[in-house]
């Protein structure tokens, strides 16, 4: 069984990635004991993924996948964008939601994209860089429970559902996230054992 160790503590990224890769055995950085700070100090979503793809493949001489992630929304010339995790607030997803939805109040142009770009990175110090889009536009307010994020207020006009009303199995074949996997398989020829 391979091993796929993923630069995160996000659970609920984690979740979507073990989705992604059914028959492989999938860690983050938690299971890894993984402490140490990955400062995200980049000014892209390219810049940042290689940033932590790097550190925890050079420290721990692995094979790494990690991503960066976020929304971009136009009428706000791309914001949230790479600080889309921290807003608002730091990881706080309420906050953050809270702030997007006050901030376009008024606007009737709602369209926005997730964006990923995951980064695989060899202990050898090639990579792979992939990414991948999700277009839709932002709701009024917040619907559904499922996912994370910016999920709730996302919504995909080809279910007619927001990110968060839409079960995992839909979500990981439209995501930005799994765009992005199916183009770094493409790009590396490895086989993940998608289903």
């Amino acid at each position: 069984m391979r091993t796929i160790v993923i630069a995160t503590r996000n659970e609920g990224k984690l979740k979507e990635f073990k989705e992604l890769f059914p028959k492989c055995e999938v860690l983050s950085l938690k299971d890894i004991s993984y402490t140490k700070e990955i400062i995200e100090n980049g000014k892209t979503f390219e810049e940042n993924a290689m940033i932590k793809a790097k550190q925890v493949s050079i420290e721990t001489n692995r094979i790494v996948i990690a991503d960066d992630s976020g929304l971009e929304v136009m009428a706000l010339d791309g914001a949230p964008g790479i600080h889309s995790a921290r807003y608002a607030s730091n990881h706080n997803a309420e906050a953050n939601n809270k702030l997007l939805l006050k901030n376009l109040e008024g606007i009737t142009n709602r369209k926005a994209q997730f964006v990923c770009v995951i980064c695989m990175y060899y202990p050898d110090g090639s990579y792979v860089l992939a990414e991948g889009k999700c277009e839709g536009k932002i709701t009024e307010k917040l619907i559904g429970t499922n996912g994370f994020g910016y999920d709730p207020c996302f919504y995909v006009e080809e279910y007619g559902k927001t990110m968060a009303e839409l079960p995992l199995s839909i979500k990981n074949k439209i995501s930005h996230r799994a765009k992005a996997i199916q183009k770094l398989k493409e790009l590396t020829r490895e086989d993940f054992s998608f289903e």
